[in-house]
């Protein structure tokens, strides 16, 4: 996987992240996951298409998707229903759609799929038989993973 792919995700996710909850997110170590199963309950995927081809993953567990709704819609959510599950799904939107800008301004044009969200851990996600890089991520409202799946259609 080509570092002019990953670095965008990751500064797309800093940005949103910060933007949307008011404070620092601290990067963790990159790692790479082989398992085609989700690690977290809940899981934003979206896909990516054209120069570059591929899944980003958004992994994190239910108390922190709540948290970070709560915080993004500035309502309070006790539970994760689907006003909730909406939520993280436009996180990911958000996050994938400004990492596409900044693909496409590095020279890889791409379209980004609207994030499905699954709830529950141990799906399996399929993905193209590629391992994951890992960028774990630290918020003021809890833990979260960006899962990076993508290779060159060339």
């Amino acid at each position: 996987m080509k570092v002019e792919f990953v670095n965008p995700f990751i500064q797309a996710a800093t940005e949103v992240l910060e933007s949307e909850l008011g404070g620092e997110s601290l990067r963790g170590e990159l790692r790479l996951h082989t398992s085609a199963i989700t690690t977290d309950e809940v899981t934003a995927i979206a896909g990516v298409t054209i120069t570059v081809r591929g899944l980003v993953l958004y992994s994190m567990n239910e108390a922190t998707a709540t948290a970070i709704v709560s915080r993004t819609m500035n309502q309070e959510f006790v539970e994760f229903d689907a006003l909730a599950q909406s939520g993280i799904g436009e996180l990911g939107n958000v996050i994938t759609g400004r990492a596409g800008a900044l693909l496409s301004e590095a020279g890889y044009p791409s379209n980004m799929t609207p994030p499905a969200v699954v709830v529950g851990k141990g799906t399996m996600v399929t993905t193209l038989d590629l391992n994951r890089l890992v960028l774990p991520l630290e918020t003021e409202v809890g833990n979260l993973e960006i899962q990076i799946v993508l290779r060159s259609e060339a």
